[in-house]
Parts: structure tokens; C-alpha cells; sequence
């Protein structure tokens, strides 16, 4: 055993080994301040994919320090009493904030933050980015070595000056000019108050919003928060008597009014939606903060191609010259453009268009926007699924293009067990097409021709919504822009941005090879490559058949169908085109084996960011994905491509079994319409694809059949249902599911009428 001499001697020396180490470490750290951070900070620079710089822009160009004797009292007790009530009275350190953030980065964790004032503004003068042990020590000895030696007015002027507060602002002055247009000293504790709310994460508390950043940072979100930090902070100013009575009044009731955002140096016309984009992929695809981006020093090079943004920008203002008008038609005002084009097999987004400008105040990237229906550019996921998985009444064998389908209007639409889809009501839901003519049992194929909705909307139900969700996942859809799995989700009630529905459509056009959309192939730091940016891993998100039938059908969209306008493209593509509901939102998405591209356009209340209907907008009626959207696309395509060949399209294998609708009699000839989405009657009937007289809709005829047709109630006196009947000379196929081949005597099944 040793003895009680050699124990004491050994704790002695080990904590005199300890006090030495940090009298060391005290003495060798020097004190920081704000003119060190300011020094330090950099642009960033942006790259095209071809090398050459795009745009440089950092923190550098939005800092300017000012004295303690002016920046407000108010100000300078905000922060306080948010964050340090003992910053006048403690030593600089949290020896427990300590001690958790040195415990946490020792079992491997995340780092953690200084917890005083003293120890945030140490920090906010280390710009680089390492996160170790050992700088989480020097920032411990300096923060000690600060709160011994400088004084506390310095100290809260130098935290001040270093923070950051969102928008590019660095420092409280340009916080005040950022947000107020005022010098900080004017800024009223309201002002104050809101500024110090922003030191909590500007991302989240800036009322105008940071989608591109985080997708639940809207303005709403944002604003909701702000408010709630910004009355409590005053509340807390309040309780610590650092404001009276008469000014917690009035400042509570009065949530300051804000600037809008305004450009920064380089960020005009599609420079900062690119550059935002390109942001947003570094942030979600490695470990550095927003503020540490914004501190500068990063070299990023993007895969956008310069001269396809330029085609692309130049599509939109050429359509938007030509038909629309905001100065002499009200409907014409807030028209939105939104575009993304990618490339299949690759992910690489080439190009895209985020809005008017960061300078003409637009700020909202229109290539990333989330919340703007995509109507019936979602039909092919359905037939896609319905391919692949086939329906409830094939047993999993996969559904053929040519299977058909009631095309009429007002259809009361069926669960898979026969039963009517029910309102909240209790009523039946009926769907509805976009007009009443009578298209009668058609082909998938000719539906999505024609966009008819309520072949989609049953087959989406025969399917399983659940699959048609998974097929659209799997092809690139986020898991954040689903809607509702109702009937209605079949035709386009989900919102994804232009990027995911141009990378969607890339697995069709890729063979049903998937990549993630990227707009980053690699990032540096003062030079030194950052890890983590490889070009996404490709999986085959559907069987290669399905693809190309997909491929197939929309090919003929262009063809003969709703897409015709694409046709001015001069080479082999595939598209779809998507209205939604009070003309709220049209979208084309088309494709070639090279580029995938999307273009959706809308009307949006510049006060509530609610969709406006675009009835009459550019003089027309209704505005439709077969217009405006096709020949923006259609202009952009031509540039875009212009010197390539035409690849064409891989043939497509018979797939799937035809499966005619229950009830279906022999097919007669029906009037063709010209392709549009807003169908029409021809008052010249011509031979067209054949399909059988369209019943009045009625409770009489429901979606296999009518009263003598498939029956009362979906039964009928042609074709039984389940227990059919027996016919005069019984088979077994009198008695399917799918309904008897000749009249029975008994009464009918699930699908069957009075008569079997």
C-alpha cells in the first residue's frame, strides 16, 4: 500500500500540474475584439459549373462597429436581460455550461455554446471552423482573461457589434439599417427588443421568412415566433425594471415595422436564387452553420450552367412581353414564374428561375416554392403506380395503358369494396372533369391525352393512394409536399417545387433511374475542400418497362393531346401538362433523354402569399398548362438543346394486362375534341379512339356500368357481378368478380344488379 505521503505528493503535483497549465494558458491567449472579426470576415465565392466565378458575396460588405455610447441603453438591456441578468456581476464564465459543452464534446456529440455574454462574444471573433477540444479551452481561458481585464460596457459593445442578426447584417448598426433604415443609436426599445429576439436564430425569427434555408421557416411561422420572443424579451426588460411602465406600454403595442429585404452586391436578376440554392444544398449536406457561411471564406463551386440560365430567364420575359400586360390589365398583376431544369441520369440541376429578382424585391425562390398545387402533371405517378403495382382486382398483375376507364363527368367515385367514397356529409363524392363531355369508357391512354380527371381519380383508388405517394417518392418527391391521401390526391393536390417535379420526371426520362437533385459538386474553406459533396447515389425507383410506357403515353400528350404546343420544339419529348382547381396554378413538365424541365406559373397576393385564381389573366378565360407554361418551356427547350441530336426514346414493352371497366359494352365511335385542357364538344363528330355512348349521369349509373349496362347501381342485365348468376350454358367466367359474360338469373354481387 502506498503511503499517505506519496498520495498526497501525487494529488499535489496533479493539481499543481493543472494550476500551472492554466496560468500558461491564461497568459498566452490574447484578448479579442470586434476590429479582429472584422478583419477576418470574407466573401464567399459561387462558381459556374464550367469554373468561372458567378459571384462573390460575404458578411465583408455589411459590418460597421459603433461605441457603446451609441447604441441605445434599451438595446444593450434587451440582451441582457434575455440572455446574461448577471452579465454586470459574474466573471465571464458558466463553469456548468462549461463543463456540459466539454462533457458533450467528449462523448462525441455536437458543440455547444458559451452561455454568458462574455463567452458569445469570445466566440463570435473565432471564424474557423474547427470544433475540438482545444479551442473549446482557449475559448474558456480567453473568455476568463476577458472578464478579468476588459470592462463590461467593452465587453457588451464588442458581443453587439459580432453578432449576427440575419439578412447579411453583421453588428448592431447594420442591423438597425437592415431592418429599420436608421442609425442603432435611434433605434426605440420596440426595435430594440425585436433585434435581440433575432440573436436567438435569425433564420426562424425573421418575419419575412427563410424557406430557402429551412422549409418550416415561412413567414408565418416566423413571424409567429418573433412575436412571442420579442413580447417576452420586453416582458423581461419590464420585470428587471430596466424599462417603466409607460414604456413597456407602448413598446407592446407596437410590433415594430420592418424593411423589406433588398439585394446585396452581385444578387440581381437569377444570381441570388442560384446562389440561395446552392446555399440551402451546403447547409443541409454538411455541418456548417448559416452563420458560419455567412461569416465568408467558402469557395462553392455550383452545376449551373451559365448560358441555360440565361436561355431560361430570357424564355420567361420573352412570354411574359408577350402576354401580359399589369399595366393595363389588374389580372395581370402578380404573375409568377417558377422553372427548374435537371439533368436525367445525373440530378445535376442545369438550370433555374426563381422570380423577378432579388432587386425588383422578390425574394421568394419560385424554382423552390413550396405550396403551389401541380394538378395534372401528377397523373403519370398514377398510372406509374398503377403499372407497377397493378390494382385490387388484378392480384398484383400490372394495370396496361390501354385498359379502360369511365371518362364521363360527375362520377360518384368507389372504394375497393364497391361501397361509394363518402363527404363529411355523407353523401356521395362525385368528381368532376374540367368540362361534361361525354367521353364514356376510354383508355388510360387517351385519358392522360386528354387529361380527363375521373379515370385517374378511380384508378388512383383502385391503386391504393399509399402507392401512388410511394412511386412519387421514389421518384424524387419530398416527403413534405404530400397532400391529403383523398381521392383527389390523384390529380395533383401535393405541392413540390419545380427542382423535384423537373427531378421526377428525370427518372422517366432515365429509365426509371432516380438521382437526387444536387446544385453543389464541391465546397472549400480558405482553399481547403470541404467533404460530403458527391454527386448523388442513382437507384432504379421503378422497373425500366414502366418508364418507358410512362414515356410512351406522354409522348403522346405531345403528340395528339393537351401538350400539342410542345410540338414547336422540333424533336422527340415527352410532357404533361396540370391545371388545378379556380385556375389557381398551370404547370407543363416535359422532357427529353437530356433535360427534364418544369415551369409552373400562378397569381399570388403579394400581402397574404395566398394563390389567386387566374381567370382572365392575358385576356384569356382560364390559363392552362398547354399554354403559357408549354411555350416558356418550349422557348427554353430550343435554346437549351440547340446543336444536340435527338436521342429519342427507348420502345416501350407491352406491360400489364388491358382490364375493361365492368360493364363496358361494345365499343361504338365517340367525337374527338381538339387537345386542350379545357375539352370541349366538336359540333363535327369524327371517328376517334372507340369507346362506347356516355350514360347521363345519374344514381343509376355508377362507375361500372349503367341500369342496362352493368346495372342498377353498378349490376346490370349484360354483364353480372360477383355471384353473377347462371347462364343457360354455365362457365366459370359467369361468375368473376369482374362480371358475367352473359345474362344470369340471379341477382347480383357486389358489382351485380336486379338482374345479375
Amino acid at each position: 500500500m502506498p503511503s499517505w505521503k506519496l498520495v498526497s505528493g501525487l494529488c499535489i503535483g496533479f493539481f499543481g500540474s493543472l494550476v500551472a497549465v492554466a496560468g500558461i494558458g491564461y497568459a498566452m491567449v490574447g484578448v479579442p475584439n470586434e476590429e479582429n472579426a472584422a478583419a477576418l470576415s470574407q466573401n464567399n465565392v459561387y462558381y459556374w459549373e464550367d469554373g468561372s466565378q458567378m459571384v462573390a458575396a460575404g458578411s465583408g460588405q455589411n459590418r460597421q462597429n459603433v461605441t457603446i455610447d451609441r447604441i441605445p441603453k434599451a438595446m444593450q438591456w434587451a440582451v441582457i436581460s434575455a440572455e446574461n441578468k448577471t452579465f454586470y456581476q459574474d466573471r465571464g464564465v458558466d463553469p456548468a455550461g462549461i463543463a456540459r459543452a466539454l462533457a458533450n464534446m467528449a462523448r462525441g456529440g455536437d458543440t455547444q455554446g458559451g452561455s454568458t455574454i462574455t463567452q458569445q462574444f469570445v466566440k463570435n471573433t473565432y471564424l474557423s471552423q474547427e470544433q475540438s477540444l482545444t479551442r473549446k479551452f482557449k475559448e474558456m481561458f480567453i473568455s476568463i482573461k476577458v472578464g478579468t481585464k476588459v470592462s463590461k460596457p467593452v465587453i457588451l459593445q464588442g458581443y453587439l457589434n459580432t453578432s449576427y442578426y440575419g439578412r447579411g447584417a453583421y453588428g448592431i448598426q447594420a442591423a438597425a439599417q437592415t431592418y429599420f433604415g436608421k442609425e442603432a443609436k435611434n433605434l426605440k426599445p420596440n426595435e430594440c427588443a425585436f433585434l435581440a429576439a433575432l440573436l436567438k436564430g435569425p433564420t426562424y425569427y425573421d418575419p419575412a421568412g427563410n424557406e430557402g434555408i429551412d422549409s418550416s421557416a415561412t413567414q408565418k411561422a416566423n413571424t409567429k415566433r418573433a412575436k412571442a420572443r420579442w413580447s417576452w424579451i420586453l416582458e423581461q426588460m419590464h420585470n428587471d425594471k430596466r424599462i417603466t411602465d409607460q414604456q413597456y406600454q407602448d413598446a407592446i403595442k407596437n410590433f415594430p415595422k420592418l424593411q423589406g429585404r433588398k439585394a446585396t452586391k452581385g444578387m440581381t436578376g437569377q444570381i441570388g436564387y442560384l446562389a440561395d440554392t446552392a446555399k440551402k444544398y451546403v447547409l443541409n449536406h454538411s455541418n456548417i452553420t448559416e452563420k458560419k457561411f455567412d461569416q465568408g471564406g467558402y469557395q462553392i463551386k455550383t452545376t449551373f450552367d451559365k448560358d441555360k440560365v440565361e436561355a431560361l430567364a430570357k424564355a420567361v420575359k420573352k412570354v411574359e412581353k408577350e402576354k401580359l400586360d399589369p399595366e393595363k390589365r389588374e389580372l395581370d398583376k402578380h404573375v409568377q414564374f417558377g422553372a427548374a431544369s435537371v439533368k436525367p441520369k445525373d440530378g445535376a440541376i442545369v438550370a433555374l428561375y426563381g422570380g423577378a429578382g432579388y432587386e425588383k424585391g422578390h425574394f421568394n425562390n419560385n424554382a423552390d416554392t413550396s405550396g403551389v398545387p401541380v394538378g395534372s402533371t401528377w397523373k403519370p405517378f398514377v398510372l406509374a403506380a398503377a403499372m407497377e403495382h397493378g390494382t385490387y382486382r388484378s392480384d398484383g398483375v400490372g394495370v396496361s395503358p390501354l385498359s379502360k376507364y369511365n371518362g364521363n363527368d360527375h362520377l360518384k367515385v368507389r372504394n375497393n369494396d364497391g361501397s361509394y367514397v363518402l363527404k363529411k356529409d355523407n353523401t356521395p363524392f362525385f368528381q368532376e372533369n374540367e368540362s361534361d363531355h361525354p367521353w364514356g369508357y376510354i383508355s388510360l391512354h387517351k385519358a392522360m391525352e386528354q387529361s380527363v380527371n375521373t379515370p385517374f381519380v378511380q384508378l388512383g383508388m383502385d391503386v391504393g393512394m399509399r402507392n401512388v405517394r410511394d412511386v412519387a417518392e421514389k421518384s424524387g418527391i419530398l416527403d413534405a409536399s404530400f397532400a391529403t391521401l383523398n381521392p383527389s390526391f390523384a390529380l395533383g393536390t401535393s405541392t413540390p417545387s419545380a427542382i423535384r417535379m423537373a427531378d421526377a420526371y428525370a427518372t422517366f426520362a432515365a429509365a426509371g433511374k432516380q438521382a437526387a437533385p444536387y446544385s453543389v459538386t464541391s465546397v472549400k474553406f480558405n482553399g481547403e475542400k470541404v467533404e460530403g459533396f458527391k454527386p448523388p447515389r442513382i437507384t432504379q425507383a421503378m422497373p425500366e418497362k414502366v418508364a418507358n410506357n410512362v414515356t410512351n403515353v406522354l409522348e403522346n400528350v405531345i403528340q395528339n393531346g393537351t401538350g400539342k404546343n410542345a410540338l414547336a420544339l422540333g424533336r422527340t419529348a415527352a410532357g404533361k401538362t396540370g391545371t388545378t382547381d379556380e385556375n389557381k396554378s398551370a404547370w407543363f413538365v416535359g422532357y427529353t433523354q437530356q433535360l427534364s424541365t418544369s415551369v409552373a406559373m400562378f397569381r399570388e397576393d403579394p400581402k397574404s402569399a395566398k394563390l389567386l385564381s387566374m381567370n382572365g389573366t392575358a385576356g384569356e378565360e382560364s390559363i392552362h398548362g398547354g399554354d403559357t407554361p408549354t411555350q416558356v418551356w418550349t422557348e427554353y427547350m430550343k435554346a437549351a438543346l440547340k446543336g444536340k441530336p435527338d436521342l429519342g426514346f427507348p420502345d416501350a414493352e407491352k406491360i400489364g394486362e388491358i382490364q375493361d371497366a365492368v360493364g363496358a359494352p361494345t365499343p361504338t365511335p365517340t367525337p374527338s375534341v381538339e387537345p386542350s385542357e379545357t375539352v370541349t364538344e366538336s359540333p363535327s363528330p369524327t371517328p376517334s379512339e372507340s369507346t362506347p355512348p356516355s350514360p347521363s349521369p345519374s344514381d343509376t349509373c355508377g362507375f361500372f356500368g349503367c341500369e342496362d349496362d352493368g346495372g342498377a347501381e353498378n349490376g346490370g342485365t349484360a354483364n353480372g357481378g360477383t355471384d353473377g348468376g347462371v347462364s343457360p350454358e354455365p362457365t366459370p367466367t359467369d361468375t368473376n368478380l369482374d362480371g358475367g359474360n352473359s345474362r344470369g338469373n340471379g341477382n347480383g354481387g357486389i358489382f351485380g344488379g336486379p338482374e345479375g
